[in-house]
C-alpha cells in the first residue's frame, strides 16, 4: 500500500507540474497579445499587430497541449484517489466544474474569433475576443488556485466521518489562503513569459534576424519586468507570512525550522543547510541571527515555532521544500539582476539597433534565462505541495487516507509510463512546432485587415 502510495504521488507530481508549465504561457501570451493589439489600434504602428500575429502561433500550440496535458489528472482523481475525491468532491468538483464550464469555455469560444476572425470582425470584436481569451485564462487560474488554496486552508465545510460538507460555499471560494495564492501564481505566469518571450527576442537579435522587430517586443518585456519581478518579491513575502500563519509546519520545513526559539530571543534564519530529518537537526548550516523572526513576525524577537514542538508523523519532509524555496529564491534574484541591467543598458542608450552587437554577453544570458520562470515556478509548486504533507487536506485529511482503496502497485507504474510517454511526445510536439515558428520569422509582408480597421492609421517602422 506505501509503495502503491508514492508512486501515486510521484504520477500526480509529475503530470501536476508538466500541465501547469502550460497555463503559465497561455496567463502571459494572452495578457502580453492583449498589450500589443491595443498599442497597434492607439498607436498605428503595424510591428504591434506583426508580432500578435507571430506569438499567437506559439500560443495556439501551448493552448492545446495544455488541454491535453490536464486531462490525466482528472482521471487521476477517479482512479488513484477516490477516496479524497469522495471525501472533498463536493467542493473540489463544484469548482473545477465551475472552472470548465465557464472560463476555460470563454477562452476556447473567443480564441476562435481571436486566431481566425482578423478578416472577419471588426477592430472592437476583435480586441474584445483578445480580451476574452486573455480574461478566460486568468479565470482558470483563479478557480484553480481556489481548489487548491483549499486544500491548504480548508473554509467553509464541515467534516464528518469520511464526508465533508459544503455549508458556506462563499468561504469555501475565498478561503484565506486564495488571495495571495492567485496574485503570486497570476504575476509568475506574467514573470514566466516575460523571460520567455524576451529570451526569444534576444536569441534573434545575437543571430542578427529581425533586429528591430525583436527589440521593439524585447523593450515592452522589459517594463513588464520593472514592474513584476520587484512586485513578485513583495508577494512572495506576503505568502511566506500568510504559510506561516495557517500552515506552521510548513514554514518550518522550508526554512529548515527545527526549534522553537524562546522567548527573547529571536529565530535564525538558516541560509543554507543539511537538514536531517531522523535526528530532527540540520547537520550543519549558516544562518542569520533573528533573520526568520524579522521574515515571518516582523520583530526581532518573534517568536516562531519549530518542526519539534509537532508530532513527527505531522511533519512534512523537509530537504525537498527546504532546498526547492532557496533555489526560487535565487531564481527570483537573477530575474531583479537582468531586468536591472537592461535598464541600465536602456538608460545609456545601448538598447538601440545601431548598438546592440556590442553586448553579446548581456544578450546571451537572457537567451539562458528563457528557462529560469518555469524553474522558479516549479519549485514554489514543490514548496506549496510537498511542505502541506502529510496532509491531502490540511488538518482534515490525510494523503493516505485519500488513496484508492486496493489500489495497484503495477496498474498505477504502467499507467504513470504511458503518461510520461505522452508527455514527451507533447514536449517533442511543442519543441518542433515553436522551433518552426522561429525558424520561420515573423511574417511582416502580407497584407494588413486595414478593411475592418479603417481608422487605423497604418504607418511602418
Amino acid at each position: 500500500m506505501n509503495s502503491a502510495l508514492n508512486i501515486a504521488r510521484v504520477q500526480f507530481a509529475i503530470t501536476a507540474i508538466f500541465h501547469m508549465t502550460w497555463p503559465l504561457l497561455t496567463i502571459g501570451l494572452s495578457v502580453f497579445m492583449l498589450i500589443l493589439e491595443a498599442l497597434w489600434l492607439k498607436t498605428g504602428n503595424e510591428t504591434y499587430y506583426r508580432h500578435v500575429r507571430y506569438w499567437s502561433k506559439i500560443f495556439i500550440v501551448v493552448f492545446g497541449i495544455g488541454v491535453a496535458s490536464g486531462i490525466p489528472l482528472e482521471i487521476e482523481f477517479g482512479t488513484n484517489w477516490s477516496r479524497f475525491a469522495t471525501a472533498g468532491g463536493d467542493i473540489m468538483g463544484s469548482l473545477l466544474a465551475v472552472e470548465a464550464s465557464t472560463a476555460f469555455a470563454l477562452e476556447a469560444a473567443f480564441l476562435a474569433i481571436f486566431y481566425f476572425g482578423w478578416d472577419r470582425v471588426g477592430r472592437r470584436m476583435h480586441l474584445f475576443s483578445n480580451a476574452m481569451v486573455a480574461l478566460g485564462a486568468s479565470l482558470s487560474a483563479f478557480w484553480i488556485m481556489s481548489a487548491n488554496s483549499w486544500m491548504q486552508t480548508p473554509a467553509g465545510v464541515t467534516a464528518a466521518g469520511d464526508k465533508i460538507t459544503i455549508n458556506n460555499f462563499a468561504a469555501a471560494i475565498f478561503n484565506p489562503d486564495l488571495p495571495i495564492a492567485f496574485a503570486h501564481i497570476w504575476a509568475a505566469a506574467i514573470e514566466t513569459t516575460l523571460f520567455f518571450v524576451a529570451g526569444i527576442c534576444a536569441w534573434n537579435i545575437l543571430r542578427n534576424r529581425n533586429k528591430d522587430f525583436f527589440l521593439k517586443a524585447f523593450r515592452v518585456m522589459v517594463i513588464v519586468g520593472i514592474v513584476f519581478t520587484p512586485l513578485q518579491i513583495i508577494l512572495g513575502d506576503a505568502s511566506g507570512l500568510e504559510v506561516a500563519k495557517n500552515e506552521p509546519t510548513k514554514s518550518a520545513a522550508m526554512e529548515a525550522h527545527w526549534d522553537t526559539n524562546r522567548p527573547g530571543e529571536g529565530a535564525p534564519w538558516v541560509i543554507i543547510a543539511w537538514p536531517d530529518q531522523l535526528a530532527q537537526k540540520n547537520t550543519w548550516e549558516i544562518t542569520i541571527s533573528d533573520g526568520l523572526s524579522v521574515l515571518n513576525t516582523r520583530s526581532l524577537k518573534g517568536q516562531v515555532e519549530g518542526l519539534r514542538a509537532f508530532p513527527v508523523t505531522d511533519q512534512p519532509p523537509v530537504v525537498l521544500p527546504f532546498y526547492a524555496f532557496r533555489l526560487m529564491v535565487l531564481l527570483g534574484i537573477v530575474m531583479v539582476v537582468l531586468i536591472l541591467a537592461a535598464l541600465w543598458l536602456w538608460i545609456r542608450k545601448k538598447l538601440r539597433s545601431e548598438t546592440l552587437t556590442g553586448n553579446r554577453f548581456f544578450w546571451q544570458a537572457w537567451v539562458w534565462a528563457i528557462p529560469i520562470g518555469f524553474i522558479a515556478t516549479w519549485c514554489g509548486w514543490i514548496v506549496r505541495e510537498v511542505g502541506r504533507q502529510p496532509w491531502v487536506i490540511y488538518g482534515l485529511m490525510r494523503t493516505s487516507d485519500g488513496v484508492s482503496l486496493n489500489i495497484g502497485t503495477g496498474p498505477v507504474i504502467a499507467s504513470l509510463i504511458l503518461f510520461i510517454a505522452v508527455y514527451a511526445a507533447l514536449f517533442g510536439a511543442f519543441i518542433y512546432f515553436t522551433r518552426r515558428t522561429l525558424m520561420q520569422g515573423p511574417d511582416l509582408n502580407s497584407p494588413l485587415p486595414v478593411q475592418k480597421y479603417r481608422r487605423v492609421q497604418v504607418r511602418r517602422e
